[in-house]
């Protein structure tokens, strides 16, 4: 008698977060989500056939108008959702921003994208999207901070 076993493979969600500072502050989206108006660092999902910074630098655009030019990885985050039963595994990039055009219409569910001072950002923890919106912004403060090059894509 074969006995079969099977094996459940886990897979986090994947997402790409762009943290930039300029002049003091820093760059939020106000998006509408299931949970309410929340805010949080530009950031979506990894999509197909793209590379993790090409990610993080088409999300900004499309959240903010920005375009994002980044310089190194801020961290690698883990974080679980308990309200949803989902673990996200988020690469965070830090750089700054160049062009950008105030007309293009953001992606669905974002209301505006906005610059927060640090105490402003920590006033607002109850309405971040995770807690990983605060963290990235202390790491960044930190000087946290490691090369593009410990990234590699291949097609």
């Amino acid at each position: 008698m074969e006995v079969t076993q099977e094996i459940m493979i886990w897979k986090p969600n994947v997402t790409v977060a762009a943290v930039v500072e300029q002049d003091g502050k820093y760059l939020l989206v106000e998006e509408q989500t299931s949970s309410g108006v929340l805010f949080n660092q530009p950031a979506g999902h990894l999509e197909p056939d793209e590379s993790i910074v090409q990610g993080a630098v088409r999300e900004t655009l499309e959240e903010t108008g920005y375009t994002f030019a980044p310089q190194w990885v801020l961290g690698i985050y883990r974080w679980h959702s308990h309200a949803d039963n989902v673990t996200y595994l988020r690469f965070a990039f830090a750089g700054s921003v160049t062009d950008h055009d105030p007309d293009r219409p953001l992606d669905a569910g974002i209301l505006r994208a906005g610059w927060f001072c640090v105490d402003e950002i920590r006033e607002m923890t109850d309405r971040h999207r995770s807690p990983l919106v605060m963290k990235c912004v202390e790491d960044h403060l930190a000087g946290k901070h490691y090369s593009l090059d410990i990234l590699t894509h291949y097609d």
